[in-house]
């Protein structure tokens, strides 16, 4: 067993590290860096946070970390890039001021991993935080008497701040055998209003004849470049490196696939918007659902159509054909230069060929929609990673996956008249999310945090399918130690609830009256614990309404025969309660998912392939995300929308004495 370092986000916004123990064996030598820089991490955090954020965003990216590691790594990496691009920053120093634009945080959000206080992340941390190392390397750079290229080789030996030199790549539509035209300049002294000046490469060697030092030094960047590039060393070897060059399609394609090469080297690359963005290039978008099903549930079978998209601009398999032969690298097409990869183009063609063979084999089902969405294997084969599938929801279905991310959205549904809670507002929003889930034939997961009545939630549920007639009895399954609590809460706040406590402790008849189907009908709820569902023929065989779940952590590992035996019990539908969704890995949210919805998230094999996946691809966490969010319901108490008069916690310290006996054996244990 191996320890990691892993960084946690409590309730307040504090970052904290861990050292927890992991089950991966990475190669020795690759756990011995990263026990290196785990020490040096955990160092620096304790010296200073956010100087040891800047520090992580600078550490060597080859080096395996935690996954909540990596994952702050790759936020403060954004800043680390933007400050090792920015202009004349050897001038600016201490002034500089790099923003944080809001797509940007967005996009990290999404990435974020399911990771300790993850629901404490939001929009405002992450301004803050970047804030904060901003104003500490502005205190830093301030103080110290070197260059900032200097300062920041005490982070990391192998920084590159951009230099003077610059690449340009601009559009010549003057001629159709050459239309790009490529230049290099570089910087001179700072123009009167602070702005570098950019001359022709070619000057260099005029201004530095006699400083041949100085000349190396502006070259430096290029060098280093051309040890990775041989279209720099080649450009550097001949001397074209001083000149305008014209370049055809296929030497521009070339340059813009090495953008990173030439950045990480300190090379700053002036290049075409439409590039900056990611070139436009081909996928296949398959949008599913426009038109409502004839029956709801996972097993629906829903309408979709598929094109093949160029950008925005839709392609037909006709000019897809055309273009994949007289193209290669980029192509000038319908107004735009776009990549060209032959290899995908045949993938997105192949694709193509059976989503038709899908139509006819009568459609896909909700099920299988969500799956593709994921990125897992799926009906169209393994397209994980790649980007030439694009699932979007049609009309109907994101108007519903729009309600269930927002429940505020749904028609209220008002509880009972023999409800005796007066529901808050946010508790409101989760009753009719749940009703909403139930007219679906969606399972459900409400995860609200401890606290804010996720028993009343769903008592005012059950009241509500009682007052709608709904036939068949509900089964609750829960920890023993929860039975007093849910039995005097159903007396309190839904009376008119028939209930029946199935356990020896509680009711001593339960073992024997619990023998068939005439006897649970009578009631409207069925209550027993995790402990004796395998005791009660009568459960195991009855077909439930609902099967609810509470503290359903209990089934996390879905080898147990906990776990199995609740699986395997009859329902309409199922839902399940925690306050923690994920305790210890990824697969305790696939033993919930398969409970409530089974097969959404594949076979157990299939999801924990794609788990082990996604830990190298940050974008396989958002799509998880948003394959799994319409089913969680999770407010916090820390959230103010959501709660505004609950008082701060306050905690106290007491202690107890031991007794004569409880001394002596805490000392023999001691000893």
């Amino acid at each position: 067993m191996n320890r990691e370092l892993t960084a946690a986000l409590m309730p307040n916004g504090i970052m904290q590290l861990e050292w927890i123990d992991s089950d991966t064996k990475p190669d020795a030598k690759a756990d011995k860096g990263r026990q290196v820089l785990e020490k040096e991490i955990y160092r620096r955090f304790q010296e200073d946070i956010y100087s040891a954020l800047l520090f992580l965003g600078l550490s060597d990216r080859e080096i395996p970390l935690s996954v909540s590691l990596e994952f702050w790594r790759n936020f403060t990496g954004i800043f680390a890039a933007k400050l090792r691009q920015v202009q004349d920053i050897e001038q600016i120093r201490e002034k500089i001021h790099i923003s944080l634009e809001g797509k940007k945080i967005k996009e990290v959000l999404e990435k974020a991993p399911f990771m300790t206080g993850a629901e404490y992340l939001d929009e405002a941390l992450l301004k803050f935080l970047w804030s904060r190392v901003e104003t500490k390397f502005r205190q830093m750079i301030k103080g110290y008497d070197g260059t900032v290229e200097g300062f920041l080789k005490t982070y990391s030996p192998d920084v590159h701040l951009i230099g003077r030199v610059y690449f340009h790549l601009v559009e010549n539509r003057k001629t159709e055998e050459y239309p790009f035209a490529f230049l290099a300049t570089y910087s001179t002294s700072l123009s009167k209003q602070g702005r570098s000046r950019h001359i022709p490469l070619k000057f260099a060697l005029e201004e530095y004849r006699h400083h041949s030092q100085e000349l190396l030094d502006i070259l430096a960047t290029i060098h280093l470049a051309a040890k990775k590039s041989d279209l720099v060393a080649d450009l550097l070897d001949s001397g074209e490196v001083f000149h305008p060059l014209a370049w055809t399609p296929k030497d521009a394609f070339k340059f813009l696939k090495e953008i990173a090469i030439y950045e990480d080297s300190g090379i700053l690359c002036r290049i075409p918007d439409w590039w900056k963005g990611g070139a436009s290039s081909f996928k296949l978008v398959v949008a599913i659902g426009n038109t409502s099903p004839n029956y709801l549930g996972m097993d629906s079978i829903l309408n979709f159509d598929a094109q093949i998209l160029l950008g925005d601009t839709v392609i037909t398999e006709k000019e897809a054909r055309r273009i994949l032969e007289e193209s290669e690298g980029l192509a000038y097409i319908k107004g735009k230069w776009v990549e060209v990869n032959s290899e995908k183009l045949n993938q997105v063609l192949d694709l193509l060929e059976k989503t038709e063979g899908v139509i006819e084999n009568g459609g896909l089902s909700l099920k299988e929609a969500m799956k593709m969405q994921l990125g897992a294997k799926s009906i169209f084969g393994d397209i994980h990673g790649d980007g030439i599938l694009e699932v979007s929801n049609g009309e109907w279905l994101e108007s519903v996956i729009a309600k269930l991310r927002n429940p505020a959205m749904i028609k209220p549904t008002l509880p009972g008249k023999g409800f005796k809670a007066k529901l808050r507002l946010y508790q409101q929003n989760g009753l009719n999310w749940l009703h909403f889930l139930h007219s679906l034939q969606f399972g459900a997961c409400l995860a609200d945090d401890m606290g804010l009545g996720k028993t009343v939630q769903i008592l005012a549920f059950l009241d509500d399918l009682k007052t709608k007639k709904t036939e068949g009895a509900n089964l609750l399954i829960i920890p023993a130690s929860l039975l007093s609590n849910w039995q005097n809460e159903i007396i309190r706040f839904a009376p008119s609830l028939k209930f029946f406590i199935a356990h020896t402790g509680v009711n001593s008849k339960g073992k024997t009256i619990m023998k068939d189907d005439s006897f649970i009908d009578r009631y409207d709820l069925i209550i027993t614990t995790y402990s004796l569902i395998q005791k009660y023929e009568a459960i195991k065989s009855y077909s439930w309404n609902y099967v609810i779940l509470d503290e359903a952590q209990a089934i996390k590992n879905p080898g147990t025969k906990q776990a199995r035996a609740v699986k395997r019990l009859k329902s309409r539908n199922r839902i399940v309660l925690t306050g923690t969704l994920i305790e210890n890995s990824l697969s305790d949210l696939w033993s919930l998912y398969d409970f409530i919805n089974p097969g959404l998230l594949g076979t157990s094999k299939e999801f924990a392939e794609y788990a082990q996946k996604i830990k190298n691809d940050s974008y396989g966490y958002g799509r998880l995300k948003k394959v799994i969010s319409p089913y969680i319901l999770r407010r916090l108490k820390t959230d103010k929308s959501v709660i505004s008069d609950l008082p701060d916690k306050i905690e106290m310290k007491t202690y107890s004495g031991l007794t004569k006996r409880q001394i002596v054996s805490y000392k023999k244990t001691r000893r």
